[in-house]
Parts: structure tokens; C-alpha cells; sequence
């Protein structure tokens, strides 16, 4: 009974995680002025439809889904609890909203405002940020889309907005410390990687066993990712789609081979074709924040942060694990309830991205 109460507390504890973990947690936006130094400034964020809920009740007729009637219908929260909550300036004076527009779009809410500002250079505080749980960030980019990004998040939440024809990236950048934490935010968050880990671990048998296994995880992910960001592989919506079921479907195998079989000696090559599907959803979330002109920094920072995760996860699991080992009884069930944890997690995960 008190294994079965376990189970299903970390099923529940899975499957929130992996809703925290694959809700978009990031607001796009973008800013600009329709002449260079005129006074119209368009500016645009794009959201999921649970994020606007998040600030505001924005299902108006509680069907469980946003429509465009039900944007309509909070036209006027729209204004006060979003764009009020978005103030603009420029050169230190505050801009006047003139409009707002809001649309529901396919897979998410595209809400846009016009500005009239005067001289000088702008300024965005996004002070929604400090309504949302602490993981969110505003990714700004440009409408032109002719480079990389500016991040802001609740503790920074102002950003000065390039004129036209000076990219973000040109502008200020994350720099390589800061596409490292980015990397190790995403292991970190991302609970179907965790999942995956643990029930690689669970059964890793001696060290070198499991050298092998992290080296070839390591090498799979790390192919996949950089042919991907560097635009060798396309991977667009359907395709992530696909990757994200894919990922499921490696917990899936690993933790119900964890169940039926007892000798593990082929775990690195099928750690490696799984880490090569792996590799894909990490470039599909590195694809979210862009490289813009930070190539380079950004693929390599974003990747070293992505191991140094792994392996901050490894080294603080592995001694627990070597100690459950030399018993023997408990190992099995410890194997047992975790792999069965992590099996319906991932059969959770895999009806959920399909559906």
C-alpha cells in the first residue's frame, strides 16, 4: 500500500513537472517604430492561450478553450491587466497607447498595440513578469527578424529596444555564461530528460558502464543539436511535435526494459540512438531563444550547460543509487516502483503530445 501511495505521488509529480516543464514559459515580443524616429511604434507579444490565463480569465465562456468571442469579450482586461502592465517609453517620456488588437492563432494568442511616442530611444518594462511563476521570460526580438534576441525576466524586466537595423544580438547578447545557464535551466526544468536519466541510472550497472552510457548520451545529443541550430537539419512546428512524442517513447522503452530484462549490455548504443532524438528537443528549445549572431557562443554555452546539468544530476544521484544497491530486496523494489513511475509518466506524456 505505502509503494502504491509512492507511485502515485511521483506520477502526480511527474506529470505537473512535465506541464511546467513543456508549457511555453515564454512571452515573445516585438517592438518597433513604423519610420525610423517617427512617432508610431508597433509593438507585438505572442503567448500561449494557459500564460494569458495566468494573468487574466481569459476563457470569458468557461468552455475550457480561448476563442477569438472570448478575446473580445475581455477587450477591456486586456487593456488594463496586460498593456497597462506593459508601459513603454521613449527617451524617459511615456508612451500613448492608441490601439490594441488581440488574436487567437494556431497554438497561440497574438496580441498587438500601436504607440504614439516621442524622440528617443525606447524603453519596455514588463512588468507581467512579476504576475507569472518565476521561470517565465520575454523573448524580444525584432520584426524584421534580422537577428538575435533580448531576454528579460522577473528580477530584470526592463529592456532597451534597438533601432531599426541594429540587432539584438549587436546590441547586448546573453554571452556564453548566460547561454550556459540557459542550457542547464533547460535540463533542469525538462522532466521527461530527468526521467529519461533516471531510469538510465536505476540499472547502470559498474562505473564504466555508466561513463559509457552518459559518453554516448553526451556525443547523440550533441550531434543532433548542432546540425539542427546550424540549420542542417529543418525541424519545424510538426516536426517538434514528433520529436517530443519520440522522447516519451524512449522513457517508455528504457524504463519497461528496466522491468523485463535483467542484463543491460547494449544500454550505450540504445542510449545513443535515443540521445540523437533527445538532442533534437533540445535544439528545439534552443531554436526558441534564437542565436541570432551569437552562434557560436550560444550553441557552445547552451550545450556545455546542457552537460554540466547531466552531470550535476549524475553525481548527485549515483552514490544514492550505489547505496540501494548493496541491498539487494530493496534495489528490486526500488527498481521496480521507479521504472513503473517512470513507464506511466511516459505513456502520459506520449497520449498527451499525439493528442
Amino acid at each position: 500500500m505505502r509503494m502504491a501511495r509512492l507511485a502515485a505521488v511521483l506520477v502526480l509529480m511527474l506529470a505537473v513537472g512535465e506541464a511546467r516543464a513543456h508549457d511555453a514559459d515564454i512571452l515573445y515580443a516585438q517592438v518597433q517604430r513604423t519610420q525610423p524616429g517617427g512617432p508610431e511604434v508597433r509593438a507585438r507579444v505572442t503567448l500561449t492561450a494557459s500564460t494569458l490565463s495566468l494573468l487574466l480569465p481569459a476563457d470569458a465562456d468557461r468552455d475550457g478553450s480561448v476563442s477569438q468571442a472570448d478575446l473580445e469579450a475581455r477587450r477591456p482586461a486586456l487593456e488594463v491587466g496586460f498593456w497597462d502592465a506593459l508601459p513603454l517609453t521613449a527617451g524617459g517620456a511615456p508612451c500613448a497607447r492608441k490601439e490594441h488588437t488581440a488574436q487567437v492563432r494556431e497554438g497561440f494568442v497574438e496580441l498587438a498595440a500601436t504607440f504614439q511616442c516621442p524622440p528617443g530611444p525606447l524603453r519596455q518594462t514588463y512588468t507581467v513578469l512579476s504576475i507569472l511563476p518565476s521561470n517565465y521570460r520575454v523573448v524580444l526580438g525584432t520584426y524584421g527578424g534580422e537577428g538575435g534576441q533580448l531576454f528579460a525576466d522577473s528580477l530584470h524586466p526592463s529592456l532597451d529596444i534597438p533601432e531599426r537595423g541594429t540587432s539584438p544580438a549587436q546590441a547586448v547578447g546573453p554571452g556564453l555564461g548566460g547561454w550556459i545557464q540557459l542550457g542547464m535551466k533547460h535540463i533542469f526544468e525538462g522532466i521527461d530528460h530527468l526521467a529519461f536519466l533516471i531510469a538510465l541510472l536505476l540499472v547502470g550497472g559498474r562505473l564504466r558502464q555508466i561513463l559509457w552510457m552518459v559518453t554516448s548520451f553526451t556525443v547523440a545529443h550533441s550531434l543532433t543539436l548542432g546540425a539542427t541550430a546550424l540549420g542542417f537539419i529543418l525541424l519545424d512546428a510538426q516536426r517538434a511535435r514528433w520529436v517530443e512524442a519520440a522522447i516519451a517513447l524512449s522513457i517508455i522503452y528504457v524504463a519497461a526494459e528496466n522491468l523485463v530484462r535483467r542484463e543491460h549490455r547494449h544500454r550505450a548504443v540504445i542510449t545513443f540512438l535515443f540521445g540523437l532524438v533527445h538532442g533534437f528537443g533540445f535544439a528545439s528549445a534552443l531554436s526558441a531563444y534564437g542565436l541570432g549572431g551569437q552562434v557560436a557562443s550560444g550553441l557552445l554555452g547552451f550545450n556545455l550547460g546542457v552537460e554540466l546539468g547531466q552531470a550535476a544530476i549524475v553525481v548527485a544521484l549515483l552514490p544514492l543509487v550505489r547505496l540501494i544497491q548493496r541491498r539487494p530486496k530493496v534495489n528490486l523494489w526500488t527498481v521496480r516502483v521507479l521504472s513503473t513511475v517512470i513507464l506511466g509518466a511516459g505513456a502520459w506524456w506520449l497520449v498527451e503530445r499525439l493528442g
